[in-house]
């Protein structure tokens, strides 16, 4: 019943952020130029032509859509990312970004800007692809480590420092080689946002989030035994260390993903694991599926306020999850260790 009321609740939202914007489009409109679109057969003999002009049809299928799907996949794939890290590390206070991943991102970003790409080559494609490939160093140097220490601990305090180490190398590379033009272009990209959304930028992260989600979801019985404890993981056969490493390689993978299409939005990969455990428990076959519908809810609300709240300029989506998130979260700790009191 929750999965169906989520699934329901995503739909609606997908709709209203398609239609709302500079041309608010109704909601009928909306479905009906999607099914237009979409439909394997032609609709004209139920419904008649087109009442619509080409520049909506243009808008909803090729600007606003694309924008809400992948604002829809990358808060599914924080979610499921912020989960499975909290329950293989045992901490609450995990999130997707653990081994240093967004940082690595950014850095990418800020390299290739500072140089002069720009649009590059690859046009609206480089600075995802720098950005992706650039989470991929932090990611490469937590194998390495993970090959010689094979701990859990170790793995986490090496993504820390990793994020250290790339959050400094940004603020380098802007401060000591960049102008202020890369600056504000940096730093906007670091705040979050979908407005390069597009069908071509959306196949990257939803092919990860189908592939990893499913992996996650099909590993959901030896997540339940790690949050009964190691001795008894380790009782029943399980390699817990290995487990353990190869579903944070996961975790950032699917972090490494999202970033590089949204830039870094907090909160969402921290918080919604929370509320998805509130509605549903700790049982990771219920939990993932939850939360990854609870997270692509979440951002797409978090868009539509992103473009709504000025009239002048597109807030970025960090800042709406940021002054949300934070005071929400604190209210669960307090309210969590107020219960533990008594």
């Amino acid at each position: 019943m929750v999965l169906a009321l989520l699934a329901a609740a995503l739909v609606l939202a997908i709709g209203v952020a398609v239609s709302l914007g500079t041309l608010t489009i109704p909601l009928g409109d909306v479905w009906a130029i999607v099914a237009y679109r979409l439909s394997p057969v032609p609709l004209e003999a139920w419904w008649g032509d087109a009442w619509w002009s080409p520049t909506r049809d243009a808008i909803v299928f090729e600007s606003r859509l694309p924008r809400a799907l992948t604002a829809a996949v990358v808060g599914a794939a924080l979610a499921v990312a912020g989960a499975v890290a909290q329950a293989v590390t045992r901490n609450p206070l995990a999130d997707p970004y653990l081994l240093g991943v967004s940082s690595g991102a950014g850095f990418g970003v800020a390299t290739v800007t500072v140089l002069g790409f720009g649009a590059g080559t690859l046009g609206i494609f480089t600075l995802p692809l720098a950005a992706f490939f650039g989470a991929l160093f932090p990611l490469a140097a937590t194998i390495v480590v993970s090959l010689r220490a094979r701990s859990v601990t170790a793995i986490v305090l090496v993504g820390v420092a990793l994020s250290m180490v790339f959050s400094s190398l940004v603020t380098f590379v802007l401060l000591v080689l960049g102008d202020v033009h890369q600056l504000g272009t940096v730093m906007q990209w670091l705040a979050g946002g979908f407005g390069d959304a597009n069908w071509t930028s959306l196949m990257v992260p939803a092919g990860v989030l189908c592939i990893v989600g499913t992996a996650v979801v099909l590993c959901s019985r030896p997540l339940n035994l790690l949050l009964a404890g190691d001795d008894g993981a380790t009782a029943l056969g399980m390699n817990v260390v290995r487990f353990r490493i190869l579903i944070l390689l996961a975790v950032s993978l699917l972090a490494a993903s999202a970033v590089a299409v949204s830039g870094t939005i907090g909160f969402v990969g921290l918080l919604v694991p929370h509320l998805a455990a509130y509605l549903v428990g700790r049982n990771a076959a219920h939990l993932v599926p939850t939360a990854a519908l609870l997270g692509a809810v979440t951002l797409v609300l978090a868009d539509i306020l992103a473009r709504s709240l000025s009239n002048t300029a597109e807030l970025p989506i960090g800042v709406i999850t940021g002054l949300a998130g934070g005071p929400l979260f604190i209210v669960m700790l307090w309210r969590r260790y107020r219960q533990v009191a008594r």
